[in-house]
């Protein structure tokens, strides 16, 4: 059968064809509509709100989406940018603008540094405990972070909120990374048009503000793509500022601790790693105490982190870091300071390269003359005080060996009252009037008139100087006149001599600061410092060569075997014969036997010395020495107020006193080179391994008598001088008296210093 061709008629509804199409619409009509299930309603305003939230939602989506994508490709830009300009990292461990000095004392240890000392070390090669202690106080996430905590970043704005500053005020929540990216000042360099000096560039690159956090993002992204974790921890650890001039840990573990960074112990890390946050306020030098505290604050963190045991918690806490013996001395700081000012500017404050420098300076000097200062005070000062002091010690030839400039002896940086301060001399300065004189012929034993004396000034002002006492001893001897530090006889004398042969003689022996002309001159009128005044003292010790005083042996660049300079002061020339020298000692040891500076005596020691004290006793002074020493002293007010019964005499004396004690213990007693007031004494140099003969004769030997009357003979013919009295000065009576003196430099003692030094 066939099977039927063509389209099938279908008879029935096919449930197939009616879901394919909707049904046809009756012939002749409209298309059905089919029913629906309306959708339900909203009902009135809450239908609104909904719509509008929705709206806004997509909206603020859409935005923040978008807004995000073009932040991260800038981020993404100015990070790639970042990281194309990074060097390696070693290139960034030493960020100083300037270099560091390093100074050394006479034995060759350190004992200061100036300006940024550093050290660079690989952070694998410091020790574990030390890497321990950073991260956790500093940034625990460090080694599982991107270089930007937002964790962190969260945390402090929550406890600057609490603590009632402002978000970014305070606590900061930088990583390690972006401390790094603040230390590089974000990859700028120096601008001298935009700053005016590297201090200022440094202070901006520190500042915070929005702008320099939204910065330190990109920056480190591109550190972490650039350097390794230990890299970037190593130039932290090597450019971080942590007090006491020291930049990176290794140069602070020295500078504190006098060992390597590999080497420090569990407390001395915490201690090192608390001085991150605040190096001035927790340096161990400005106060160990609140050193240990922060330490351990960094100790507890190491123990939250993992690195610390209880027990090991417990003995690092037992055992706080304390300071090496010569940071806890912190021996030195006005001289060094000192050095810095007069040294020469490319090689001291303003070099850009290592420098060691190798110094005069005596530590065990420094101490001794430290304590005695501090002893004084303590038991003759009351409490409350605010007098200051100040010491200078050096060597005959101003080799500068202690410098105290203040009674706070623990610091740097400050008024140096030994080298800056200038002040009246007082009384201190008389010596050079009876040097003017004994150099001009006089003798210690011509006697002059201590009585009252009118001097008439140009412009009709007449000045009468007085005694401190207001009495009057009538004749006395220059000696006695100087032992008793009579102001009336000292003017007769210095007007007699004249005021230039004064001033000649001053400023030959050093003093440089500005002289007066006028009579007052020789009490001591015009200022000076306490190292002038001590250095033109060494001058007369020495036998009456000036002295330059100085502090600087060598310098020289480290790394560099040749030495860029080497001593900067020393002997100058001759300014009064050895005879007159001679002759002034032996007046000035008076001065501290059965005069002015009774409280200055050393037992049996020979010393000799001058007190002073400003006719408004603003100042107070005692300056001397021994065979082996030069010492000054200056006591008073920097506000210039009046000391309150103190004079040179007094407690300036008893500083001198002590502190010579100190620094003479264990020394020999050695004899001055003094010759007697007559001038006619053989007195053997007892300084050299050579003997000398300063002058010759003696009072009581009539061969020594004859061989002074020929040397006599031998000067006056060379010179064609008779010394003579002092002459009248106006208002005063003449003073009688005559002397006739041997030279130091006569035939005669040339010819015996030749034979005795065999030439």
């Amino acid at each position: 059968m066939k099977r039927p061709t063509g389209t099938p008629t279908r008879t029935g509804k096919s449930p197939v064809a009616d879901k394919r199409s909707p049904a046809a619409p009756p012939e002749g009509g409209k298309p059905r509509k089919v029913k629906r299930h309306p959708r339900p309603r909203r009902g009135g305003i809450l239908g609104w709100i909904a719509g509008l939230v929705t709206l806004v939602w997509r909206i603020i989506w859409g935005s923040i989406w978008r807004l995000a994508m073009v932040v991260a490709l800038i981020i993404g830009a100015a990070s790639a940018y970042f990281y194309v300009g990074l060097p390696e990292a070693q290139a960034l461990f030493d960020g100083r603008a300037r270099g560091s000095v390093t100074m050394l004392d006479r034995d060759g240890r350190v004992f200061a540094w100036r300006g940024e000392t550093y050290g660079a070390v690989d952070s694998d090669q410091i020790a574990p405990v030390l890497r321990e202690a950073v991260i956790s106080a500093e940034d625990r996430r460090f080694f599982r972070h991107f270089g930007v905590s937002p964790r962190g970043i969260a945390s402090a704005i929550r406890i600057n909120l609490a603590e009632g500053r402002g978000p970014l005020e305070g606590n900061g929540g930088s990583t390690i990374t972006q401390q790094v990216a603040k230390l590089l000042c974000l990859g700028e360099t120096f601008d001298p048009r935009r700053f005016a000096n590297e201090a200022e560039f440094e202070a901006d690159c520190r500042s915070g503000g929005v702008w320099r956090k939204i910065k330190e993002i990109p920056f480190a992204f591109a550190m972490e793509a650039k350097y390794s974790k230990d890299e970037i921890l190593s130039i932290y650890m090597n450019r971080s500022y942590l007090g006491g001039g020291a930049r990176g840990f290794e140069a602070a573990s020295q500078v504190y601790f006098n060992k390597p960074a590999s080497q420090v112990n569990t407390s001395e890390a915490a201690m090192l790693a608390g001085l991150l946050p605040a190096p001035s306020r927790y340096a161990p030098t400005a106060s160990l105490e609140r050193a240990q505290n922060r330490a351990s604050v960094v100790l507890g963190l190491m123990a939250q982190e993992g690195y610390l045991t209880e027990a090991e918690l417990a003995q690092a806490r037992a055992n706080p870091a304390t300071l090496s013996k010569a940071a806890s001395a912190r021996a030195g700081g006005y001289f060094a300071d000192w050095l810095m000012e007069s040294g020469p500017g490319f090689l001291t404050s303003e070099t850009t390269e290592d420098v060691t420098i190798t110094t005069t300076f005596d530590q065990r000097i420094q101490r001794a003359a430290e304590r005695a200062l501090q002893r004084i005070f303590d038991e003759k000062v009351k409490d409350g005080s605010a007098s200051e002091a100040a010491v200078v010690v050096m060597s005959a030839d101003g080799a500068v060996r202690a410098m105290i400039g203040g009674r706070d002896t623990r610091v740097s940086g400050v008024f140096n009252r030994a080298t800056q301060a200038k002040r009246q001399t007082g009384s201190s300065f008389k010596p050079f009037v009876y040097a003017a004189a004994l150099e001009a012929g006089y003798s210690p034993a011509d006697r002059i008139e201590d009585g009252p004396l009118t001097i008439r000034i140009p412009g009709g002002r007449n000045w009468s100087p007085q005694n401190y006492t207001r009495n009057y001893r009538g004749m006395v001897t220059l000696t006695q006149s100087l032992a008793q530090s009579l102001n009336t006889s000292t003017i007769r004398l210095q007007e007699a001599v004249g005021r230039d042969a004064v001033i000649r003689v001053a400023r030959d022996f050093g003093i440089v600061s500005n002289l007066t002309t006028s009579p007052s001159l020789g009490l001591g009128a015009s200022e000076a410092t306490l190292l002038e005044l001590t250095g033109a003292y060494a001058g007369i010790r020495n036998g009456g060569t000036s002295v330059a005083p100085y502090g600087v042996v060598e310098v020289s660049v480290q790394g560099d075997d040749r030495p860029l300079m080497g001593q900067t002061g020393g002997f100058g020339q001759r300014v009064i014969s050895q005879r007159a020298a001679g002759q002034l000692i032996y007046m000035m040891q008076k001065v501290i036997q059965e005069g002015t500076g009774t409280r200055a005596k050393l037992g049996s020691r020979p010393v000799a010395g001058k007190t002073g004290t400003t006719s408004s006793y603003r100042d107070a002074w005692f300056v001397g020495f021994t065979e082996q020493y030069v010492t000054g002293v200056w006591m008073g007010y920097d506000d210039n107020t009046p000391l309150s019964g103190v004079t040179g005499g007094g407690l300036p004396a008893e500083i001198w006193q002590a502190v010579m004690s100190e620094i003479h213990d264990g020394l020999p007693e050695l004899a001055l080179s003094t010759v007697s007031p007559d001038g006619s004494g053989i007195i053997m140099s007892s300084g050299d391994s050579t003997p000398r003969v300063v002058t010759s004769g003696s009072a009581d030997d009539p061969l020594a008598a004859a061989l002074a009357g020929v040397m006599n003979t031998v000067e006056a013919e060379r010179t064609g001088r008779v010394v003579t009295a002092p002459t009248e000065v106006t208002g005063a009576p003449a003073t009688p008296g005559s002397s006739t003196e041997a030279s130091s430099d006569d035939a005669l003692s040339r010819a015996l210093n030749g034979i005795l030094g065999g030439n």
